[in-house]
């Protein structure tokens, strides 16, 4: 059994090895890790603050260097970090070679953005009283920045927060999830062999009442946090700091009359969507409208396809969906399916859970006003209703807490502008699910989705702060 320091100051410290990290399948105790109290929260605070003038000082090509140092070491590193995450996560091991690659993706945008953080010229004379003046702008990093992670994509979603972070100049502390640490304790590992100015990152396993100096620390000028509607209440107590989140959500999908691929296609990217990472995934596909003229075809097509994944050990190359994260989260969503069911829902596919283990579910025509249809499911579970009118669909669709990102299969261009112009979401994915994310798109939603973007560059953008400079040449 391997145990984990945690990183203070880019200092690996091993003062315990109280936090157990266990197998999501198997249940034993797989590492043991570091565990931050709130002294040790603070003093990294006070590290993270010493260290704004020096890591804004460290050149963009240096910086560029670290985040190419870390896209070569990850990628020597890749299996090491893919079986972690295969036994932390409990994540299916072919899903955890995708998010390994996603991770160096989103290291290498972020090497690249690193000496493009621009300003602007700008014209200022606008009347006679303003000639002579000159303008320009420049970015500047905001300073110290505070990260909370989740459990779900625990080497990506860290990787959403540090890269840009390393690229903008800004020293940070992370919180990962304590049910995931691992990777993002690999991550500091790899960071560690740079020459980042001490105080540059901290990484910092600790418990969420011990974390509150994170959100509330006014020696933190930035916060961002991605997990669920807690962050709404973190936002409360964060203070004068700017503050990101990425909260969840009940992604949608419309299939059209006219879906604009092949059937098969469409079949077989809805499932991906839905099951993939036994569906805990903010954009999960769990709410699939279909025209009601191809609703039989979808639903026997999808049943179909549903009962044919594999469930069952992550490290098994043939398995489609894992363990959810804990037997808790298994337990809430196979009680959220017994309620619809109760409310009128007709099974389409259900399995046995067993434990942590819940076979993938898709149920047809949930009651609008059930759990299983408001509330972000994270689970291996879809439900499956029939739309007349493709308006209505989008109202459907709108008809959410939540708003992170739609997909819609059309052959029809004036729907797929509709539905850009109409769906309430940060992002409309048109010819595919929801679930499609690149890492240098603005990624982010609205209403209790969150606030802001990720994406790399869009990031960048949140970790600086515009610094006009006016000069009086005449």
């Amino acid at each position: 059994m391997k145990t984990y320091p945690y990183y203070i100051a880019n200092r690996p410290l091993q003062p315990n090895a109280d936090l157990e990290v266990r197998d999501k399948y198997s249940g034993e105790v797989a590492a043991r890790v570091a565990y931050g109290d709130a002294a040790a929260i603070d003093s990294t605070i006070a590290a993270t603050h010493a260290a704004r003038e020096a890591m804004a000082a460290f050149p963009p090509d240096a910086r560029r260097d670290v985040l190419e140092h870390c896209v070569r070491r990850f990628g020597e590193r890749s299996d090491e970090l893919a079986l972690a995450l295969c036994i932390e996560a409990g994540k299916p091991i072919r899903d955890a070679r995708g998010e390994v690659t996603r991770l160096i993706d989103t290291f290498r945008i972020a090497a690249g953005e690193a000496t493009r953080i621009d300003g602007e010229v700008l014209e200022l004379g606008i009347s006679p009283r303003t000639r002579g003046y000159r303008g320009m702008t420049k970015r500047v990093p905001i300073g110290a920045c505070s990260f909370i992670t989740p459990f779900n994509f625990p080497l990506n979603l860290v990787a959403h927060k540090v890269a840009p972070a390393i690229a903008a100049g800004c020293p940070f502390v992370l919180k990962p999830a304590a049910k995931t640490p691992l990777g993002a304790l690999i991550i500091g590992e790899v960071l560690a062999e740079t020459d980042l100015p001490p105080g540059a990152f901290s990484i910092l396993p600790c418990s969420n009442e011990d974390a509150a100096a994170l959100t509330e620390d006014p020696r933190i000028a930035l916060l961002s946090f991605t997990g669920g509607l807690v962050g709404w209440e973190l936002k409360a107590r964060a203070g004068h700091k700017k503050v990101t989140l990425e909260l969840g959500g009940n992604a949608a999908c419309i299939v059209d009359a006219d879906p604009g691929k092949p059937l098969g296609e469409v079949i077989e990217r809805l499932v991906f969507g839905a099951y993939y990472q036994s569906g805990q995934s903010c954009i999960s596909v769990q709410r699939i409208l279909v025209h009601r003229s191809q609703l039989q075809a979808v639903s026997e097509a999808m049943a179909d396809a549903v009962r044919a994944l594999k469930t069952g050990d992550p490290r098994d190359e043939t398995t489609f969906i894992g363990p959810v994260i804990d037997e808790a989260a298994a337990q809430r969503i196979d009680g959220w399916i017994d309620a619809a069911i109760a409310g009128g829902a007709k099974v389409l596919v259900r399995g046995q859970r067993s434990g942590n283990m819940l076979p993938a579910a898709l149920l047809q025509d949930v009651p609008h006003d059930a759990d299983l249809y408001r509330k972000e499911a994270f689970g291996p579970v879809a439900c499956i209703e029939a739309f007349d009118d493709f308006d209505a669909a989008l109202d459907r669709v709108n008809d959410s807490d939540f708003g992170l990102q739609a997909g819609v299969f059309t052959g029809d261009l004036a729907h797929a502008m509709r539905a850009w112009d109409r769906l309430e979401v940060g992002g409309v994915i048109v010819g595919d699910v929801p679930s499609f994310r690149v890492d240098n798109m603005p990624y982010g939603g609205v209403k209790s989705s969150g606030l802001g973007r990720e994406g790399v560059r869009w990031a960048i953008a949140d970790m600086t702060e515009e610094r006009l400079l006016v000069i009086r040449d005449r």
